[in-house]
């Protein structure tokens, strides 16, 4: 029993210094701002059991402030571009896009469903939190000139009808 406990142990021990290693990492308060961000996922549109990529629909991202007192301050809000034939959308924020960035501490970001162009498909799902917005939490660290924290949420989708969803919000 010891033996297999150590070897679970020891498993998992790898598997999380494989993560970090591989350049996955969490955000902490006010950390967050000190480069440029980008929230990636996918939009769909979803028919019964059927997801179809949804082109040309857009994703909101959303992140609450403080001041460099503590006290809540303006979020800060972008939208992504219009996905691509395959659902793909990508959201970024630079720390020059925001007001005094210096003193704004991040507090947490929520990325959220906005727009569908279709009309056939216009209503928003809380699949993966659509909705209610998912938290960015993880993210890889892109080594490029503006090392760029890249999250990854969703993905999401838009139905054509507005449906009392029963699934998990988280998509598990």
């Amino acid at each position: 029993m010891a033996l297999q406990c150590s070897f679970f142990f020891i498993s998992y021990m790898l598997l999380l210094s494989s993560l970090f290693a591989a350049g996955v990492a969490t955000i902490t308060h006010g950390e967050l701002l000190s480069s440029m961000i980008g929230v990636q996922g996918l939009i769909y549109c979803k028919q019964g059991s059927k997801l179809t990529p949804l082109q040309g629909a857009v994703a909101r991202v959303t992140c609450e402030t403080a001041d460099e007192y503590g006290y809540e301050a303006e979020d800060v809000t972008v939208l992504s571009q219009a996905t691509d034939g395959k659902g793909y959308f990508l959201a970024t924020l630079s720390p020059s896009e925001v007001k005094d960035y210096e003193k704004v501490r991040i507090k947490e970001c929520r990325a959220f469903l906005e727009l569908s162009p279709a009309d056939t498909c216009s209503f928003p799902t809380e699949i993966n939190r659509g909705i209610s917005g998912a938290i960015l939490q993880k993210y890889r660290l892109l080594e490029n000139k503006s090392k760029t924290k890249l999250f990854t949420v969703g993905p999401f989708a838009f139905s054509p009808e507005e449906t009392q969803d029963k699934s998990i919000p988280n998509g598990y």
